[in-house]
C-alpha cells in the first residue's frame, strides 16, 4: 500500500513541477511580447493560461486521491494540503501574466524596454516561481526561504518604475496612457512576486506543519 502511494506522491512532484514550468512558460511569453511589442506572442500567453487551468484540476484530482484512497501519515498530509493551497496560487500567477498579455496591444506599438526596471521585475519573478516548486519538491526549508527574502528585488524595482513613470508623464503628459499601462504591468509582475512567496510559506508549512500567518 505504501508503495503505491509513493507513486502517487511522486506523480503530484512531478505535475508540480511541471505546472510550474508552465507558470514560468507564461511568464516569459508575456515578458517577451512586452519588450518586443509583439501582439502574437501576446495571444500565445493567453493560450497558455488554459492549459495551466487543466493542469490545476489535474493536480487537484491526484491530491484527493491520495486523500481519499490512501492513509496519509501526518508528514504526507501537509505536503498534499501545501499542494493544493500551492496551485491556486499558481493559477493566478497564470491569470496575471494572461493580464500583462492583454495590455500589451493597447501600447500602440510601443514596447516595456522604456522601463528597464519591468525587465528586471520580469526575471526576478521567474526566478522566484522556479526555486519555489524547486523548494517544493526537494522540502528544502532554506531554499523556501530564500524565495521570501528575494520578494525585496521585486518590490524595490517596483517602486523605482513608479518614479520613472511619474518622471515620464511630468516630461510629457501625452505619455500618461502608456505610463499608466506599464505600472499596471508592473503591478501584475509584483503580484506574481507575492504568489510565488506565498508558495514559498507553504512549502514551509509541508516541512514544519507551522504556516507564517498562524
Amino acid at each position: 500500500m505504501r508503495s503505491r502511494f509513493d507513486e502517487q506522491l511522486s506523480l503530484l512532484n512531478k505535475k508540480m513541477i511541471e505546472m510550474g514550468a508552465e507558470c514560468e512558460n507564461i511568464i516569459a511569453l508575456s515578458t517577451n511580447a512586452l519588450l518586443e511589442g509583439n501582439t502574437v506572442e501576446a495571444r500565445n500567453a493567453k493560450e497558455q493560461g488554459h492549459k495551466i487551468d487543466q493542469m490545476e484540476r489535474e493536480i487537484e484530482s491526484v491530491c484527493l486521491k491520495l486523500l481519499l484512497q490512501q492513509q496519509p501519515v501526518a508528514k504526507d498530509l501537509r505536503v498534499i494540503s501545501a499542494a493544493l493551497k500551492m496551485i491556486t496560487d499558481m493559477e493566478r500567477i497564470g491569470d496575471q501574466a494572461e493580464d500583462i498579455a492583454e495590455i500589451i496591444p493597447f501600447l500602440n506599438g510601443r514596447t516595456g524596454e522604456e522601463c528597464h526596471d519591468i525587465r528586471l521585475m520580469a526575471e526576478a519573478t521567474i526566478k522566484m516561481v522556479t526555486e519555489s516548486i524547486d523548494a517544493y519538491v526537494k522540502q528544502d526549508l532554506e531554499f523556501a526561504k530564500s524565495v521570501s527574502d528575494y520578494d525585496d528585488v521585486v518590490d524595490d524595482a517596483f517602486d523605482r518604475v513608479k518614479q520613472s513613470l511619474i518622471k515620464m508623464i511630468s516630461e510629457n503628459t501625452a505619455d500618461g496612457e502608456y505610463a499608466l499601462d506599464l505600472l499596471m504591468i508592473a503591478k501584475y509582475f509584483e503580484r506574481i512576486g507575492d504568489h510565488a512567496v506565498n508558495i514559498a510559506e507553504w512549502v514551509e508549512f509541508s516541512v514544519t506543519g507551522v504556516h507564517k500567518g498562524e
